[in-house]
């Protein structure tokens, strides 16, 4: 695929030594990982889940793991945006070339049967604003109908917990772009504040930094220091966690008692992973 590179973690046949000596990893959020991507499996509407940027890529290789005997999609996109400016032409192109490699384009979207649900850790909503703009002017361009598409597209927000009250922010009140979908397109699922800040701010990744002025620059080869191989030896042991027993059932748990778990296509999953 034409996308900058990340093991296949599932099948990790080309890690050959890299994991020789590296420390055992500490997923110390393990547990509320794991409820985490329960509900997000539960509030995705059926969609196959795409992963956008880096922050999230723990989760990603938990459910890569969970849901490996399941007909459940995973992507990632690995694409960012960058604050007070807009995509420069190449940059537009490439961003459109990554999303065909993983199948979202607006003729897809309008064919296809399952929605798209985009996953990203949210503060203020900036990205997916610029990902639902992005998807909005390449559906007009391609004079694809905004009726059969507003369905199949769904963005789910991971936050930082906080305590509730009526007066409590919330992104998504405040994109207009928001109004363009069904109210039950745009989620959230909130997430330990400390976790949350560790996998959007702190936690070494496995690639570089997907910054915009990078997009065409990047060769199908990954990192290699020290740093990298920890990161490395921390994400192949989410995979393996979430094969395990254990783990599927904590991410069924978070699942039980979801409004969605009425719905066959949810029951099911909940099955497969009790």
């Amino acid at each position: 695929m034409n996308l900058p590179y990340r093991w296949d973690l599932v099948t990790p046949d080309q890690l050959g030594s890299l994991l020789d000596g590296t420390a055992e990893p500490d997923t110390w959020y393990l547990d509320d990982l794991a409820e985490c991507s329960g509900k997000v499996l539960a509030r995705s509407g059926n969609g196959d889940l795409v992963f956008v940027g880096r922050s999230l890529d723990s989760m990603f290789d938990l459910l890569s793991g969970a849901l490996e005997d399941t007909d459940r999609v995973l992507h990632r996109l690995p694409f960012s945006f960058e604050r007070g400016r807009g995509l420069a032409s190449p940059e537009l192109t490439r961003a459109r070339e990554m999303l065909a490699e993983i199948g979202v384009t607006p003729a897809a979207l309008a064919r296809r049967d399952r929605p798209v649900t985009f996953v990203d850790v949210v503060h203020a909503g900036s990205t997916f604003t610029k990902l639902f703009g992005l998807l909005d002017d390449w559906i007009t361009g391609e004079r694809e109908t905004w009726p059969a598409i507003r369905r199949k597209l769904r963005f789910l927000g991971v936050t930082s917990r906080e305590k509730t009250s009526p007066n409590t922010w919330r992104w998504q009140q405040h994109a207009e772009w928001t109004r363009c979908l069904p109210a039950s397109a745009v989620v959230n699922v909130s997430l330990d504040e400390f976790v949350w800040s560790y996998f959007g701010n702190h936690q070494p990744k496995l690639t570089w930094p997907y910054k915009l002025h990078r997009w065409r620059e990047y060769l199908p080869e990954a990192k290699h220091d020290e740093r990298t191989r920890q990161a490395l030896a921390e994400a192949v042991h989410l995979v393996q966690s979430g094969r395990t027993r254990e783990v599927r059932r904590m991410i069924a748990r978070a699942i039980d008692g979801e409004p969605a778990l009425t719905e066959p296509w949810l029951r099911t999953l909940f099955r497969e992973l009790s």
